[in-house]
């Protein structure tokens, strides 16, 4: 007898159908979904990986179509439940139901809508919509808010923007993706009221050993890693590893301690994630710019105990400004352990390497007037420089039950800076006034139309930061008002120095009838000018070098009164004992 071929269509389905079906499978034996009650304590999450961890817990097959769940979230888990009843609670209001074959295997599907009842020729029935804006987990890679409700810098707990009675705002990862932003200066642009410079002359410029921020007029090198005080890098700050970039505007001193009236920026990293998750990036820009940057996430252990994440990038860049350029290495591998469903544990390291070209921004001012000059003239000269940033982390926290958690972080950060030398214009002789003061006293030959230079030789920057916090969340109810109560503590060590040699000695001879002192033309520059490199002078050597050690307490406590109103106050004790020389 003559089989007849089976259609085009239906062997399209058998072979799309195994893909459309995922399977979340467990290691060991399946059991019936007639088991006894479970604790359970599953957070709100993406309702796929909350599927996840429910089947490893029971230890039941589920399959299930990957879109049905897509953009989904389930609500919070906790208690004890049986299995059937603990998937009804995962599965509530999502439009999904499951149904039991063969004992062990649970499918789901998209439930069934009841048909429409019959209805009046001329009336309607009234029909109540109810919305409720679903927010995905921020740590989800596939996130596109813009929006994100939840910020930490304001109250040291996850608290919804909304019931902080502070200005919090927030730079999603989205907006840094879509922007292509490659430093934190560029982050903080979409922030009103927040500037960044380099230290000295306040160009913006990223390719500087410090960069001050100002924020509400209040200028500060500070700023904040997870919570975590960093005294210098803002400039150097890579984002390749950053979730999202909180900004807290006011006072912040009760949490953090020595901080600017201003406000504080704070850098949220990215986290492991027990979704596998791969990603290379490639940015070419202007001035020769090229970024590579690649993430890889997911678990090491099938039980998803242990999770890593590695991030990579390399940036090199020219500038618009002669002799300046950007070269950075930056690795960050980070390991979390979950060590029970209410205790984990984080190491985290960073390093990176950044070879940059100096560069004092000057323009030569003639009787009161800027000269009009291309923005890419620089009239110091080649002044290579690199920094190197270390920065080792751990933490652990655990929740005791539903209302009280702990948590302890344990950080270090090491910077070091060194540049060899860099000149800066201190003086403008094509000014006719400048140039006639200098006449009448220096008795060493004068170049009408020059410009002077102070140098800087071994210039040497060492900061180091050392830091423990510990603090203790809890929640409860007094008299109908809802409580958040967090206690804390924290210590850093801050270790500085710095050291260089100038070229000062060559001015005094200038001045008693020696050489004129390194210098270049205002109008015709041609590097590297005159009398360079400079000449050290010996006597100008100096070093600083100062320890700072502070203690901190803390109590904060966030109320929630009727009709949504909220309150918080907190007071903080706080030591500093510092030892200049």
């Amino acid at each position: 007898m003559t089989q007849k071929p089976l259609s085009p269509l239906f062997c399209l389905l058998c072979a799309a159908l195994p893909a459309s079906l995922p399977v979340i499978a467990s290691s060991e034996p399946v059991q019936s979904s007639s088991q006894g009650p479970q604790d359970f304590d599953l957070p709100s999450q993406t309702l796929g990986e909350a599927l996840k961890a429910f089947s490893r817990q029971t230890r039941l097959q589920l399959f299930y179509d990957a879109e049905l769940v897509a953009g989904r979230v389930s609500p919070a888990l906790h208690g004890s439940f049986t299995p059937s009843a603990a998937l009804q609670k995962i599965l509530e209001n999502s439009g999904i139901r499951y149904r039991l074959e063969n004992g062990n295997t649970l499918i789901l599907e998209k439930a069934a809508t009841k048909p429409d009842q019959p209805q009046s020729a001329n009336t309607l029935p009234s029909v109540n919509v109810v919305g409720q804006a679903v927010h995905l987990d921020a740590t989800d890679p596939y996130n596109e808010d813009y929006v994100l409700p939840n910020a930490t810098s304001g109250t040291k707990t996850d608290t919804p923007i909304m019931e902080t009675p502070m200005n919090v705002q927030v730079i999603s990862k989205q907006v840094l993706k879509d922007q292509q932003v490659i430093n934190l200066g560029q982050a903080l642009k979409n922030v009103s009221g927040v500037t960044t410079g380099s230290f000295a002359y306040g160009t913006g410029n990223a390719n500087v050993a410090n960069q001050q921020i100002t924020l509400r007029g209040f200028a500060s090198e500070t700023f904040f890693r997870n919570g975590f005080r960093l005294q210098q890098g803002s400039a150097q700050r890579e984002m390749a590893n950053v979730e999202s970039v909180e900004v807290l505007k006011g006072s912040a001193a009760i949490l953090y301690g020595l901080v600017e009236p201003g406000g504080m920026v704070n850098v949220v990293t990215k986290q492991p994630l027990a979704t596998p998750y791969y990603s290379a990036s490639q940015q070419f820009g202007s001035y020769d710019l090229y970024r590579t940057v690649l993430d890889a996430t997911g678990p090491l252990t099938q039980d998803d105990t242990l999770l890593y994440r590695t991030i990579f990038s390399y940036e090199n860049s020219n500038s618009f400004r002669d002799l300046v350029f950007n070269d950075s290495v930056f690795f960050a591998p980070s390991l979390k352990w979950n060590i029970s469903p209410k205790t984990q544990a984080m190491l985290e390291l960073e390093y990176q390497h950044k070879k940059f070209g100096a560069d004092t921004a000057a323009v030569p001012a003639i009787n009161g007037q800027l000269l009009n000059i291309p923005n890419s003239r620089n009239y110091g000269e080649y002044s290579p420089g690199q920094t190197d940033t270390i920065f080792v982390g751990m933490n652990w926290s655990h929740q005791f039950n539903d209302d009280w958690s702990i948590k302890h972080r344990i950080s270090a950060n090491l910077n070091d800076s060194f540049i060899p030398v860099n000149s800066y214009p201190i003086f403008n002789l094509a000014d006719p006034a400048t140039l006639a003061l200098f006449q009448s006293f220096a008795l060493g030959p004068i170049t009408p139309n020059s410009v002077p230079r102070l140098s800087y030789i071994n210039q040497k920057n060492n900061n180091d930061t050392y830091s423990t916090n510990l603090d203790l969340v809890g929640h409860f109810d007094t008299l109908g008002l809802n409580h958040t109560l967090l206690f804390g503590g924290d210590y850093y060590r801050l270790d500085s120095s710095s050291s260089s040699q100038t070229d000062i000695g060559s001015f005094f001879s200038w001045y008693g009838g020696g050489p004129e002192p390194s210098n270049i033309d205002a109008f015709n520059p041609l590097h590297p000018g005159r009398n360079y490199p400079p000449t050290v002078d010996p006597t100008s050597y100096y070093k600083t070098v100062t320890n700072t050690d502070q203690y901190g307490l803390y109590v904060q406590d966030q109320i929630k009164l009727p009709y949504n109103f909220h309150v918080m106050g907190g007071i903080r004790y706080q030591y500093i004992h510092q030892r200049p020389s």
